[in-house]
């Protein structure tokens, strides 16, 4: 990892994976950066606010700082103050864990969540991370609004990750993946059961206008023990409605009215730069 800006970003992003803080040296290693360089950048980021270091073990964490940046930025784009209503109603209705991600390039990134479960079992994950395209709901359903060589070049572009991070049923080739990408097409939202983590099944729909690229995703998550496939399948309806209902509200965000023309912009720029050799390496 080379240059300065990179080696920043990059002890922000592991940092971030690591709520508890991390050692100097741990920091270094993993990202295979001189300690001397770990320890100059640690200094500045704390500096100026981003990393503070504790007291008993030395280790360095993130402040708040980076989250306020984020949280002020969902703030004035508006996409939580038009999908907040409707993640409440599709939570209530489900009784389970609803979530929105936003496409923003090649990424989907989970920005806003509503809990319908008030008792029992309850899957909440963090905000703020994105989505493993391969094998979760929300990514098969961006990729299903999507035409093949698209969703492969995103597929291939983020690659299918390591088989034990993820659920038993993760798919393990993109010849699965797009199968399951075919299924979520003809259903109209994806099903997943044990993909992206195990215990756990989950769908999800586009957030889309007609004829326009699709600007975030709606999911539901919970158990397997009570979020069975016929669950899902009976609350397909609802989901659809709400995605749809949050896509006829998009006009009022700023971020999801500029989103279209960056998606498309996208999406051509990842089929012209590679389709062939994505086509060969499915076939295969």
């Amino acid at each position: 990892m080379n240059g300065v800006l990179e080696r920043t970003l990059g002890i922000l992003e592991l940092l971030a994976q690591h709520g508890e803080g991390m050692e100097m040296a741990a920091i270094a290693d993993q990202l295979d950066i001189p300690r001397s360089a770990v320890h100059r950048l640690l200094a500045d980021l704390a500096r100026c606010g981003y990393v503070r270091q504790t007291r008993d073990h030395g280790d360095y964490l993130l402040t708040t700082k980076l989250v306020s940046m984020g949280l002020s930025f969902l703030s004035k784009s508006g996409i939580v103050d038009i999908a907040q209503p409707l993640l409440d109603r599709l939570a209530e209705i489900s009784g389970e864990l609803v979530r929105l991600s936003v496409v923003d390039g090649n990424r989907l990134t989970w920005v806003a969540r509503a809990q319908g479960a008030r008792q029992g079992l309850r899957y909440d994950p963090d905000m703020g991370s994105d989505a493993q395209l391969s094998c979760s709901s929300s990514g098969h359903a961006w990729l299903s609004a999507l035409s093949d060589d698209d969703a492969l070049a995103l597929v291939a572009q983020q690659g299918l990750g390591n088989p034990q991070e993820f659920g038993p049923n993760a798919p393990a080739s993109l010849q699965a993946v797009m199968d399951a990408v075919r299924e979520t097409r003809e259903r109209g939202f994806s099903l997943t059961e044990e993909t992206y983590t195990a215990g756990l099944n989950a769908m999800a729909a586009p957030v889309q206008l007609a004829g326009q690229p699709p600007m975030g995703i709606i999911s539901i998550a919970g158990p397997t023990v009570r979020f069975t496939r016929e669950r899902m399948l009976a609350l397909g309806p609802d989901l659809l409605s709400l995605a749809a209902q949050l896509a006829a509200a998009s006009s009022a965000s700023p971020f999801f009215t500029k989103s279209a023309a960056r998606l498309a912009d996208t999406a051509s720029t990842a089929s012209l730069n590679g389709t062939g050799g994505l086509k060969r390496i499915y076939a295969a």
